[in-house]
């Protein structure tokens, strides 16, 4: 891991009250340039995979894969991360879910405005998500944008859409008008990161540039949290300490060959999918 960098303010009442923080400061230039190279070395051993499966496929190479690589579960564990983390959940942390967000040059992947929560089945909602830039992410390449406040009231109605350009599995969104242009775009240099609320409305647009959108996307859960279906879920204690047993902790990944999917990285991707599935079935908010 890097040195620690100098622990950046996050307000837990701000992102309370938004439902998102941004830009916050992580990663180091060196840092952030070797996980960089960390992702493009991956990329290009799954390459003819993903281009293969469409996107709102790919999540078989992009998900969960702190459980299977070491240099991943080392981006989670990154002491500036969990700072700021901690300032909103507290000493007490899980990883459990990473999905990597990247769209090259030309790419139609996009995101449909959807929630969270309305998927997981977590509660309490002592659950947030980081978005970590490895490179730029700017409106024409598809940052993410954020609705402020859409967290906070009753879950909106979802569909499924299911198109194959999206990158979220069955091409979920929010069945009813939105005002889009209250949205926010959460724009990051490499090295900074965003954090929003489970239930914030969220999504981004393709790349329209020539420079690669890279960036992953960190669940973190307080031990206290619970999922409403399936088996205990697996996940990773990254600071503090877990005394309530509410998820199957897993041993660190030794090293960084093989394949993503392959092995018990398989088990984690059918297991966590599964749960989804069944959780998807009876959102609660609020």
């Amino acid at each position: 891991m890097s040195p620690a960098m100098q622990p950046q303010q996050v307000s837990r009442a701000d992102f309370d009250r938004q439902g998102y923080v941004f830009p916050v400061s992580v990663l180091d230039p060196a840092t952030t340039e070797r996980y960089r190279a960390h992702y493009l070395d991956f990329y290009q051993r799954h390459q003819q995979l993903l281009q293969t499966l469409p996107p709102n496929q790919r999540w078989q190479v992009n998900s969960d894969t702190h459980f299977a690589f070491r240099w991943v579960d080392e981006l989670t564990r990154e002491p500036a991360i969990l700072d700021a983390v901690q300032q909103v959940l507290g000493p007490d942390i899980l990883a459990w879910n990473t999905v990597w967000f990247v769209k090259m040059p030309g790419d139609k992947t996009f995101i449909t405005l959807h929630q969270d929560g309305a998927y997981w089945g977590l509660e309490p909602m002592e659950v947030l998500t980081t978005w970590v830039a490895l490179s730029p992410a700017t409106p024409e390449n598809g940052c993410m944008r954020v609705l402020p406040g859409s967290h906070q009231g009753s879950a909106l109605p979802q569909r499924d859409t299911f198109n194959p350009d999206n990158a979220l599995t069955r091409g979920q969104e929010v069945a009813v008008p939105l005002d889009e242009a209250a949205a926010v775009s959460m724009a990051l240099q490499p090295g900074e990161m965003s954090m929003h609320h489970l239930w914030i409305v969220h999504g981004s647009d393709a790349n329209r540039t020539d420079i690669p959108r890279i960036g992953l996307a960190i669940r973190y859960v307080s031990p206290k949290v619970r999922q409403s279906s399936g088996s205990k879920p697996f996940a990773m204690l990254v600071r503090g300490q877990d005394l309530d047993g509410n998820f199957s902790l897993t041993d660190r990944p030794k090293g960084n060959d093989g394949m993503a999917g392959e092995g018990f990285h398989g088990e984690v991707l059918q297991r966590v999918h599964q749960a989804i599935a069944e959780a998807a079935s009876g959102p609660k908010h609020g």
